[in-house]
């Protein structure tokens, strides 16, 4: 056991449960945000506004020289994080729900931890523990109880997979780039180049005469939208540093009971039994996924070594 890991791992862990409220919050405003906006402009405007305030914070912590010291093949690297976490699946995703009024497209989205699992264990060779497994399917029970989806699937739907399944993707290549760079500067490439790419859309789409349109009732949806996201960007790279891809995307998962409830106060209805019971189901995943996975033994054999605990 080496126990220089594991004051790394307690603050991964941490950082991605911060990711997980703010993620809650977020989904919340962004889903009364993005009806004022074309979607794709909406994306394009938070992508931008993010990226800008990341180098500033990189500028300020002092961090501009690893960005200068970057090599071709690691820029080449976060360009493709651009692509298919910070432009691509946006544009499917934002564009998806606007097609898709319905539950389904929220189910589908909360799903995302199975496909991290599967593109962890064929890339990352991270093995599908026991706690993973357990939680994995009391996740998939909670979220359906909380969401109720009907499975109307349209192409709506298909375009919110497709975004899902990319930043799963995304998420299994950022946890590989976080060996060699910081969480921060993998957060700033994806937000950089996710910029860059979705203005090319805009350019192509012949969209970019929108941005002129935007009064100040926008730039306000946009200021807040983009300080949610900066934050969730700062928090769950620097944490996917230091804990498993596959434990990180099963924490988020504690996003969907506060965005439920959010949404519950805002139309003034009371929580029903069935999303009771899947805030239950959802919190029980998470422990299980921290309880049985490899971080959680090392902190656990720490403690008892020093005296906090036994076996």
């Amino acid at each position: 056991m080496d126990l220089k890991n594991i004051p790394e791992s307690r603050t991964g862990i941490f950082l991605v449960l911060v990711t997980a409220v703010i993620s809650g919050f977020s989904i919340f405003i962004n889903s009364i945000g993005v009806r004022e906006f074309d979607s794709s402009i909406f994306t394009f405007a938070k992508t931008s506004a993010v990226a800008l305030l990341l180098f500033a914070v990189i500028t300020g912590i002092g961090m501009l020289k690893e960005i200068t010291a970057l090599k071709k093949e690691q820029w080449l690297q976060l360009a493709a994080i651009g692509l298919i976490g910070g432009s691509l699946p946006f544009l499917l995703f934002f564009q998806g729900l606007k097609m898709t009024a319905g539950a389904t497209s929220g189910f589908i989205h909360k799903t995302i931890f199975v496909y991290v699992a599967i593109f962890a264990l064929l890339f990352l060779k991270e093995k599908a523990t026991k706690g993973l497994l357990v939680g994995s399917m009391l996740l998939l029970f909670g979220n359906y109880f909380m969401i109720k989806p009907d499975f109307a699937f349209s192409i709506g739907h298909v375009y919110v997979l497709l975004a899902v399944i990319l930043w799963a993707a995304e998420y299994t290549y950022s946890k590989h780039l976080l060996n060699e760079l910081s969480g921060s500067i993998v957060a700033f490439g994806r937000m950089f180049f996710g910029s860059v790419l979705i203005f090319a859309f805009l350019l192509a789409a012949n969209k970019v005469s929108l941005i002129k349109g935007l009064t100040g009732v926008h730039y306000g949806w946009i200021g807040l939208t983009s300080l949610f996201l900066l934050m969730y960007t700062l928090t769950f790279y620097n944490g996917l540093k230091h804990v498993k891809v596959t434990t990180a995307a099963c924490i988020l998962s504690l996003g969907s009971p506060i965005t439920t409830i959010l949404a519950l106060v805002f139309k003034g209805m009371p929580v029903s039994l069935e999303q009771s019971i899947g805030m239950m189901f959802i919190a029980s995943g998470i422990i299980s996924v921290l309880y049985f996975s490899h971080i959680y033994g090392s902190m656990k054999n720490f403690f008892s070594v020093r005296g906090y605990g036994r076996h």
